[in-house]
């Protein structure tokens, strides 16, 4: 390839590579480095779709049967109390009709149960079970668990209040109305009624026995495919360990069998927050669990509570707790809580409750993850983060950044690792809408836009190549006849006459004409070379652009001269004072001496130009031989003319051709 050839593709790729840079849209960004960066999605959005899957609905349950006794009057004790009352009447103290009476007899009573009733037969009992709800989280991806200790187990007091007021009920009601009947002539009312049920509840409780106590833990799981809804059922947990209640270390550790994959939350530090960080609670508030009228679905996904992390406080044990106002309400008990970097930083134990047992939101109270990672240490559980939870990460990623088809397969890995997964089939669901709507984001692969680029890139070169063609074609169509053709003026060659190189002749392979050596200049003065009088000694060509023109190297692959234009340019006298060079156009160039002060050339057009000396070495004609073709042999072009003597024939592709009629 000429240097011609190489200086041109150069500028069009470089034109092309321009154009692509300003005509192609900018590619959309490469697929995220970090895939756990949080989207633009608020804190509280992003928490709760990432550890949702990871917090369960714990249940803790005691069966057993209960039996109390049949209760009876202290005949001797009662009697001594209604002579006590009629001393109160005498005295003006109660009311002297029988209802005012017995309202005093039954508060006596309530107030010292077991001086005035006993235990009698037959015994009566009834199958119970009582037990409570708390939250828990998966901490390895194969089923351990991490929930408060009191959510696991209640003392033995606690205990038989529980199953009091589940198991009692009915006996309690039914020894209330047996008492009030034994008043004769008098109609209760509604404290009256009150009065005679607290008798029993108090005496029931006290003298009730549980037998074949037994206890479950369970965690509330969605079945394959079920998603949180109604296929929800308890598994089996184990309690492996326990610690304390609060103000101890509540603390508890279940295990799960045949569990794999579970979604899971990491731990972080307890260094990760401070003073004025905002916390965030996950967990299953009773205020649901316990009503009624919300469905499963509801009461089976965790609620997220925020507040400010108000202090950190240790008891008189020298357990560490952080206060928070981070609400918080019966049944989050266990439940993890977060900082804004979605690792867990501590676990909700208790908050403060009014006089009328109702949850306090302006103060909770959270075991440190340092005491939770020490009681996991004492077991040697390590806790990890699961393939499932880490893949259902990054889709929710792309799927808060619309990237839905990118999510969407990673939904799709997350179903296969976890069938139970209660979340993953409604995103899965809700992207393949999202795709069909048009809303996807995706960006592409960054083959795919240097593929495209590339693409564009060789269109525009190629269009670029076939314009440049065309143009050259339209302008040797209006520039006329060559030299000396029909239509010249003696002694001129018209601008632009000049037929494109690759038109004209080549030399064989191997043969590398020689420049002749500087001519003298007009009038006598030498001819510079343009070592150092143009651009550079290298610059454009070993002229460059100064006295001596495009000069001794140039553009092509000797410049644009000495190489030049041709294939050897240009000229080696160039531009400048020596015209437009002394190889010139064609394979010896326009001319030896060009344009300049020796005039139209020395080479000239064919293989030694128009003449050996070309228009001559004077401004326009004549001198040093002159003419047509003094002595110009014959030779061949490739696509063009020849001239010999002073006949002119045509030549294509090296073969004569007998000119046509008429021409001379």
């Amino acid at each position: 390839m000429t240097g011609y050839f190489r200086n041109r593709l150069t500028k069009i790729a470089a034109i092309a590579a321009a154009v692509v840079a300003v005509a192609l849209p900018a590619a959309p960004a490469a697929a995220d480095d970090a895939p756990d960066q949080r989207p633009d999605v608020p804190v509280g959005t992003w928490l709760a779709a990432r550890t949702q899957p990871a917090v369960q609905l714990t249940s803790f349950t005691y069966t057993g049967t209960v039996a109390v006794p049949t209760s009876t009057i202290n005949q001797s004790a009662f009697n001594a109390l209604s002579e006590q009352a009629v001393v109160a009447v005498q005295a003006g103290k109660i009311s002297s009709d029988e209802r005012s009476i017995a309202k005093w007899l039954f508060q006596r009573i309530a107030a010292d149960v077991d001086t005035y009733l006993a235990e009698t037969t037959p015994e009566r009992t009834v199958d119970a079970e009582v037990g409570g709800l708390c939250t828990g989280w998966w901490v390895t991806p194969d089923g351990y668990m991490v929930t408060g200790a009191h959510c696991v187990q209640v003392g033995e007091t606690e205990l038989s209040q529980l199953f009091a007021k589940q198991a009692l009920a009915k006996f309690n009601e039914q020894d209330a109305k047996e008492i009030i009947s034994g008043l004769q002539g008098i109609e209760a009312d509604e404290e009256m009624v009150k009065l005679a049920q607290q008798i029993y509840i108090t005496f029931n409780t006290n003298h009730m026995k549980i037998r074949g106590l037994k206890q479950s833990l369970s965690v509330l799981q969605s079945l394959p495919g079920g998603g949180v809804d109604k296929t929800a059922k308890a598994v089996p947990a184990e309690l492996v360990s326990v610690g304390e209640s609060y103000p101890g270390k509540d603390f508890a550790l279940l295990k799960v069998n045949g569990q794999q994959n579970l979604p899971t939350v990491p731990l972080g530090d307890d260094a990760d927050v401070r003073t004025g960080d905002t916390l965030y609670i996950s967990g299953f508030p009773g205020l649901v669990t316990n009503t009624p009228f919300f469905s499963l679905e509801s009461k089976l996904e965790p609620a997220l509570t925020e507040g400010p992390y108000n202090a950190k406080r240790t008891t008189q044990t020298g357990v560490p707790y952080i206060q928070t106002q981070a609400p918080s309400y019966h049944g989050n008990s266990g439940g993890p809580v977060f900082s804004k970097e979605g690792k867990v930083v501590g676990m909700l134990i208790a908050g403060t409750v009014s006089e009328g047992g109702e949850a306090s939101e302006s103060e909770s109270f959270v075991l440190p993850v340092s005491i939770v990672k020490e009681k996991l240490g004492e077991k040697n559980v390590k806790p990890a983060q699961a393939v499932t939870a880490i893949r259902y990460n990054e889709a929710l990623n792309d799927y808060f950044r619309n990237y839905f088809e990118d999510a969407l397969p990673k939904f799709r890995e997350v179903q296969a690792l976890f069938p139970n997964h209660p979340y993953v089939a409604k995103y899965i669901s809700d992207t393949q809408a999202a795709i069909s709507a048009g809303k996807d984001e995706s960006p592409r692969p960054i083959l795919m836009w240097v593929l495209i680029g590339a693409g564009v890139l060789v269109v525009i070169v190629l269009a670029l190549v076939l314009v440049k063609v065309l143009g050259r074609r339209r302008r040797r169509s209006r520039s006329g006849p060559p030299y000396g053709g029909p239509g010249s003026p003696p002694g001129h060659a018209p601008y632009g006459a000049v037929t494109p190189p690759w038109q004209q002749h080549r030399l064989p392979a191997g043969q590398v004409p020689v420049p002749p050596p500087a001519l003298p200049a007009h009038g006598g003065a030498p001819v510079r070379n343009g070592a150092g009088d143009g651009y550079s000694p290298g610059g454009y060509g070993q002229g460059g652009y100064g006295h001596d023109g495009y000069a001794h190297g140039g553009h092509g692959q000797d410049g644009y001269a000495q190489g030049g234009y041709g294939q050897d340019g240009y000229g080696r006298g160039g531009y400048g004072q020596d015209g437009h060079a002394q190889g010139g156009y064609g394979q010896d160039g326009h001319a030896q001496g060009g344009y300049g002060q020796d005039g139209y050339g020395r080479g000239g057009y064919g293989q030694e130009g128009y003449g050996q000396d070309g228009y001559g070495s004077g401004p326009h004609a004549g001198g040093d031989g002159g003419g047509y073709g003094h002595h110009a042999p014959p030779a061949q072009g490739q696509d063009g003319r020849m001239y010999y003597g002073d006949q002119t024939r045509d030549v294509r592709y090296g073969q004569f051709a007998p000119p046509p009629d008429g021409h001379s």
